[in-house]
C-alpha cells in the first residue's frame, strides 16, 4: 500500500480536516462526539502539538485523503500514580494514534510509531509513555509488539492500561 506520512501544517484548513478525521474515528471507536474533557488537545492542536518544539502531529495520507493520525508531546498529564517518575523533561507521550478501519493492517500505525520514536529521540526524551484501553481489541497486542511494556492496569470504567518504552 502506498501512503505518505508527514507533519501536520499549522494551517487552519488542514487542522480542520484533521479534526474531522479524528472526531469521526473517535465516534467509530468510542461512540462519543467531541467532549472537551477528553478532546481539549484536538481543539488546541496548534498549542499542544504544532507550536512547541518538543511536540508534533503526524498524518498518513492516501493521495489527499487522511487515513491515520498520531501525535507526540512532552508528558504533561498529572497522574498521581506517576508523580516523580515521569516528567516533561525526560518523557514524551503518544496521543491520537488513529487509523481508518479500511486501512488497518498495512503497517501504517507501525510507521507512525517509528516516526514518533525517532522524533522523541531527537528531541532528547529518554522514554515514551502512553495509555490504551483493554476493550480495544488490538491496542495492547499492537503496543507490546512495538516494544512497549505495561506499567499499570487500572480497574477504572475505561479499562486503562498505562505503558512505557525506554528509548536508550
Amino acid at each position: 500500500m502506498d501512503f505518505v506520512i508527514r507533519e501536520v501544517r499549522n494551517d487552519e484548513g488542514e487542522i480542520e480536516a484533521v479534526k474531522e478525521f479524528l472526531y469521526a474515528q473517535i465516534m467509530n471507536e468510542y461512540g462519543i462526539g467531541p467532549t472537551p474533557k477528553f478532546h481539549y488537545d484536538i481543539e488546541g492542536m496548534s498549542e499542544y502539538y504544532l507550536l512547541p518544539s518538543d511536540s508534533n502531529f503526524y498524518i498518513a495520507l492516501d493521495g489527499e485523503k487522511i487515513i491515520a493520525t498520531a501525535a507526540i508531546r512532552a508528558y504533561d498529564v498529572d497522574y498521581e500514580l506517576f508523580r516523580g517518575i515521569y516528567s516533561k523533561e525526560d518523557t514524551a507521550s503518544i496521543w491520537r494514534l488513529m487509523v481508518d478501519e479500511d486501512y488497518r493492517r498495512h503497517g501504517i500505525a507501525r510507521r507512525l510509531v517509528s516516526t514518533m520514536e525517532e522524533f522523541a529521540r531527537d528531541a532528547g526524551f529518554d522514554r515514551i509513555y502512553l495509555h490504551t484501553h483493554r476493550y480495544l481489541e488490538s491496542g495492547i497486542p499492537f503496543w507490546t509488539s512495538a516494544g512497549y511494556e505495561i506499567t499499570l492496569e487500572e480497574d477504572d470504567y475505561d479499562e486503562t492500561t498505562h505503558m512505557i518504552k525506554n528509548l536508550a
